[in-house]
């Protein structure tokens, strides 16, 4: 049985989606769909039930995705064994947006001048990486994993206070303020939640997908978003609308397989990103 056939299969029946797993693997979604094709053919056995919209595993195909996982797992472990020993020049980081651009681009430019060697692929994204899957090296995260083989290294705080434009406050009684969120899904993180709170029956009147777009609302002053300081903080027309809040605080960890925390290069990597990120914490 052909083994790409199955890694493909397995991303489907692991992400739920043609389009999520063509993502995962780097492939368009129609690789995907073929070599789905090509394993039910080989095999003889029908794995997807593609009727209606959206197609569904069979319970053949549910056995198969079982088993397609377990010799994944296998799969990797056998590589992150082999990078144990190997000269990793190649280390790739996944962070959110915001941080990885206004937080790690300049220490890990530094860091390439003391290591020609080294190459880093620098990936901005909300979701977590799967670190099992070796979808990154290193992931930066806003809230601690609680399950996975993972070594957790706490790498300092990132604190948000509500900012507003002066010429919003100056002209807005603070019982007609109007603000900016995420959209819903981010309810549940601390920020988001505080506004609301705050908010209370004042309206929300814009939802942005990002804090660089909040941002850029705020300084046009289009209402009131609860912003990192580490942005907003040196942003010389914004001012915090309630000084005497307490301002909402999150930790950054950055996580790493235990299997490859005392690979060389992903050591420094990771010793560089804990001193820029506790240094930036300090400014």
């Amino acid at each position: 049985m052909n083994w790409e056939d199955l890694k493909h299969f397995e991303a489907l029946a692991r992400l739920g989606s043609l389009s999520a797993a063509a993502r995962a693997l780097g492939v368009e979604h129609a690789t995907v769909a073929r070599r789905v094709a090509h394993l039910e053919e080989e095999s003889g056995v029908k794995l997807l039930d593609r009727r209606g919209r959206v197609s569904r595993l069979t319970q053949d195909g549910e056995r198969f995705a079982r088993i397609a996982a377990r010799i994944q797992d296998e799969t990797l472990a056998l590589e992150r064994a082999r990078a144990q020993s190997a000269a990793i020049s190649h280390v790739t980081i996944s962070a959110p947006p915001t941080i990885a651009a206004t937080r790690l681009a300049r220490p890990l430019a530094n860091l390439r001048d003391r290591y020609p060697q080294l190459r880093i692929s620098l990936i901005g994204e909300k979701r977590a990486a799967s670190l099992e899957r070796r979808e990154a090296d290193i992931a930066v995260r806003l809230s601690r994993p609680q399950k996975g083989d993972l070594t957790v290294v706490r790498g300092g705080v990132v604190s948000f206070r509500l900012y507003a434009s002066r010429t919003y406050l100056a002209k807005t009684p603070s019982e007609q303020w109007t603000f900016i969120a995420y959209q819903d899904e981010m309810d549940a993180a601390p920020q988001q939640a505080k506004l609301k709170h705050i908010a209370d029956r004042r309206p929300v009147v814009f939802e942005a997908s990002t804090i660089e777009i909040q941002h850029a609302l705020v300084r046009e002053g289009a209402g009131i978003a609860m912003l990192p300081d580490f942005i907003a903080g040196a942003d010389e027309d914004l001012v915090d609308a309630m000084p005497n809040m307490a301002r909402v605080q999150r930790e950054v960890w950055l996580v790493v397989h235990s299997d490859m925390k005392n690979v060389p290069m992903i050591r420094i990597v990771l010793n560089e990103l804990r001193h820029a990120l506790r240094t930036y914490q300090r400014m």
